[in-house]
């Protein structure tokens, strides 16, 4: 039962990608919302995510584990196959109120890999791909190199996905919104990714970026240009500090503003001509700096655990 539904995800996924690339996904779309089926994806993308944390290191250990199946290989696609799934979709504005309560778990979820990604890219460690095919057989050690190269997939496709979230602000149930800038500290960890930014290396003198699924040297030329990746994540920002509903609810207190503050030595002109909204990002931190906002509104939160 569970590889059918493994392979229908597969399946719809690839359909979901195909039918983005010649911008025909409103059939798919309407039928993940008309049949409710958001909610059941989110909570399998976190039955995966315990699995690989709970049982995989633990069958790894174990002396006599000797897999005579790709089963676990095709576990860990299974999340990779899930989050790219929402990453298409959510696009959509009716995908992200179709999640319904469901939605602070893919957030919570989306912070998870965030903050793995932060705390990796923090303490320099990079990840180098590591090809390993469903028909081959797995030993553990090349199983948990691969958990680790997927790790670091899945989590930029998470970066894109807290995004699209992040654009529906203003239809959002407010638990969400309370949930991503005081209980996360979005605003705070995506500037740690503008800092850090995981998804570029230095080796041997070059600069290497990954981009579809792949690490590629840049040409000095190119090195000012920015990646989807770096695009994701200012649009990100942009959305949580501009918004009126969270400047409202944040607290730009003495830690978050002197963070959101080392933002202004990245809005060079360079990056401004290619992001032109951040102009008034710009304009925010200048008013920031010299102004101490008003502490946030607080509200009564009543929400399900």
């Amino acid at each position: 039962r569970w590889l059918q539904q493994h392979e229908c995800v597969e399946k719809l996924n690839m359909h979901a990608i195909l039918s983005a690339s010649v911008g025909q996904e409103q059939l798919l779309t309407e039928l993940l919302v008309s049949y409710s089926k958001i909610p059941v994806l989110i909570g399998e993308l976190i039955s995966v995510e315990i699995w690989k944390y709970k049982i995989f290191p633990v069958l790894c250990r174990l002396e006599d584990f000797k897999p005579r199946s790709t089963f676990p290989i095709y576990v860990l696609h299974h999340e990779a196959s899930i989050i790219n799934l929402l990453e298409t979709v959510f696009f959509y504005k009716e995908i992200c109120e179709s999640a319904e309560d469901s939605i602070l778990d893919l957030i919570d979820y989306c912070h998870r890999k965030l903050t793995l990604l932060a705390a990796r890219s923090a303490n320099g460690q990079t990840v180098t791909t590591a090809e390993l095919h469903p028909t081959d057989l797995p030993s553990p050690s090349s199983m948990q190199k691969q958990a680790e190269t997927m790790e670091f997939e899945i989590s930029l496709k998470a970066l894109s996905v807290l995004r699209f979230i992040t654009d529906q602000v203003e239809s959002l149930p407010l638990s969400a919104l309370t949930r991503m800038l005081n209980t996360h500290n979005l605003p705070c960890l995506r500037v740690e990714l503008v800092e850090h930014c995981p998804w570029s290396c230095r080796e041997a003198g070059k600069l290497k970026k990954f981009e579809n699924g792949a690490w590629h040297v840049v040409h000095p030329e190119d090195q000012v240009k920015m990646t989807k990746l770096d695009g994701q994540v200012w649009l990100a920002l942009l959305n949580l500090l501009l918004s009126p509903e969270c400047q409202r609810k944040y607290h730009f207190d003495g830690f978050n503003k002197s963070q959101l503050l080392k933002l202004r030595a990245f809005l060079t002109d360079v990056l401004i001509d290619q992001l032109p909204n951040l102009v008034e990002m710009q304009r925010f931190l200048s008013y920031l700096a010299v102004t101490e906002p008003a502490p946030p509104k607080k509200d009564l939160v009543l929400e399900q655990v």
